[in-house]
Formats: structure tokens, sequence, C-alpha cells
């Protein structure tokens, strides 16, 4: 009877160590992120210092009534159709105080929804308190979902490793391994059949809710990968933009082992192996390189083969089930 018990590898390769930002640059966040939150700045940028400690949005209606007791000062404060409809019903002077009261808090910046813009005297006060206003095309709602979506992202946990990147059939894999043990001429051979390289040498692994880890590249060597006596190849260049993914969530981590390693490793598959990775389970396969074998198809193999895990099919597993009743099926001829 083959065992069917899941084995859990103890340790990941070499990472470097994971790290959560506790915090981001106002002018940091609209850098990276104005195009498509549709912001721009309406007033000073006195405030790009400013910090965001909290990756969600507030609407600050009960802090411009005057309530500050469970007030979220650290995260970005966004004036809404209700909240622009208070101040407007307010006399000119307690709207002015209730805005400067709003604005002596620690708050990050304020967005303003809609297109709409602040009144001149409300826009000064912020600019003398050294807060950054800015203006969105967005509605207040989408507005507040699609940045809390990115600063999921930029509050995320990140590490690095050591490997390549690639989206093959729609899987992502991690391919690692000791130097010479073919990776560059593995990708190689899966950009030919139609993968696409995400990473080359270094992989930016972020972990997304403790859900999913999505891993990128460093800006700089986008869509480059080194192969070993060519030296640095374009990727998109050379293949065609179709084989180049900015980001691609991870599904399976491949480490090659040299040939002397074969007979350690696991041959019928049914003990499924994982490695953690940024505190998630990442099924885990290693493969032995020998001259001869055809790597890349062995890991086109082994992506079909995750595909179908996905969908709730385990050969090993369906295969053992079968020789199980096989088995029983005899003896009971047998009596």
């Amino acid at each position: 009877m083959l065992d069917t018990a899941s084995k859990v590898l103890p340790t990941m390769p070499r990472p470097s160590a994971a790290s959560k930002p506790a915090k981001i640059k106002v002018g940091d966040f609209f850098e990276r992120h104005h195009e498509s939150l549709g912001m721009e700045l309406v007033g000073s940028d006195l405030g790009y210092d400013r910090e965001i400690l909290e990756p969600t949005i507030n609407r600050p209606g009960l802090a411009l009534s005057g309530f500050y007791k469970y007030f979220a000062l650290h995260r970005i404060q966004v004036i809404g159709q209700a909240e622009r409809s208070y101040l407007r019903h307010l006399s000119e002077a307690n709207a002015e105080k209730r805005f400067s009261d709003l604005c002596r808090q620690r708050i990050p910046c304020i967005v303003v929804s809609r297109g709409q813009e602040l009144p001149e005297s409300l826009l000064g006060i912020a600019n003398g308190a050294g807060i950054s206003v800015f203006q969105t095309s967005m509605v207040t709602m989408n507005y507040i979902n699609a940045a809390t979506v990115r600063l999921d992202w930029e509050f995320a946990p990140t590490t690095s490793l050591h490997g390549c990147m690639v989206d093959v059939m729609g899987i992502g894999i991690l391919l690692q391994g000791e130097s010479g043990t073919g990776k560059s001429e593995t990708v190689l051979g899966l950009l030919r059949r139609g993968a696409s390289l995400v990473a080359d040498d270094m992989v930016r692994l972020r972990n997304i809710e403790d859900r999913e880890i999505i891993a990128t590249a460093p800006e700089l060597g986008r869509s480059y990968m080194e192969v070993r006596g060519l030296g640095i190849i374009n990727v998109a260049a050379l293949f065609g933009v179709g084989t180049f993914r900015t980001e691609k969530r991870l599904d399976l981590v491949i480490t090659l082992k040299r040939d002397s390693a074969m007979n350690e490793m696991e041959r019928v598959g049914v003990a499924g192996q994982t490695i953690g990775v940024l505190g998630i389970e990442v099924p885990h396969i290693q493969l032995p390189v020998a001259a001869g074998r055809d790597m890349a198809q062995l890991i086109e193999v082994a992506a079909l083969d995750q595909k179908l895990r996905a969908l709730g099919h385990n050969t090993a597993v369906e295969f053992n089930k079968k020789l199980l009743k096989r088995m029983h099926d005899e003896r009971k001829s047998m009596f």
C-alpha cells in the first residue's frame, strides 16, 4: 500500500529576510498609483513626507461633526459627496473650524472624490497645516475599493528568492536549483514552447492577504535574463512581448537537482510535497537533471499535472485506489 501522507519540506531555499512595510509616504503612494487612481495634486506638496500607517481608507464624516474618540487618523481621508454636503450646510466660519480641527490631526493626506474641489478657504487651511490635498475623478466607493487594493499590495509581506519565475500554461512556476543545473537553458526551452518569463535570477514575492503569493521582477531587470555563455538577452525582443509578464501568482516550486540525488526523490508522487513561502504552503517538486533529459517538457507535464490537481484529480492517488481495489478483489477471489 502506498503512503498517502503529505510531506512538508522543513525549510525553503535561502530566501532573503521577509519584510512587512509598516508605513508608506504619501508622495511615494501618489507617485506609484496616481494614474490608476485618477489622482492629481490640487494643494501643496508639503505633505508628501507624511506617512500612511494603515492600509485602508477613512471617511471623516464623524470627525467633521466633532467626534474624534475613534478617529482613524493614520489612514488616507476621503471626502465624498456626504462630507462636502455637510460642510456646505455649515456657516463659513463653522465649516472652517471643523476642517481646521481635522487638519490638526496627524492625518496623512486628503482625497476629494468625483472630481470635486474644496473651497479655497479650506484648501488654504490644509496647505497651512502641511497636508497635501488630492482630487480623484473616481466615485467615492470606487476610489476606496481601488485604493485599498493598492494599499494591501504596498503593505503586504515581501521577500526575494534566487531563481527563475515562469508562467507555463497558466501555472506560475518558481524554478530553483544550484548553479550549473541548467535553469536558464530550461527557461529558454519553455519560452520556445509558449511560456512567459516573469523574473530571472532575483524573484520578488509578495503575500497578498494570506491568500496567494504574487511574483514579480525588479523593475530594472524586467524582460531580461542572463544565459551562461550568451550574457544578457532581452526576452521580449527575441521571442515577442507575449513571452513576458510583469507578475504572476506562484502555484508551484520546482527544484532542479543533480542526477546524483535521484535515488532520494519521490517516484510515485502520492506523498505530495510542499514548501513554505511567506507563511503559505506551495506545492513543491524535485526534478533530477541528467544528460538527455528534456527538462522543459518535464516541467510542462508538471504544470499540466498541477492543473489537474487544482481540479481535484490526483493521478497518483487515483492509481493507488485502483491498486488497492485490485488487491482487495484478488484477495476475495482466493476465499
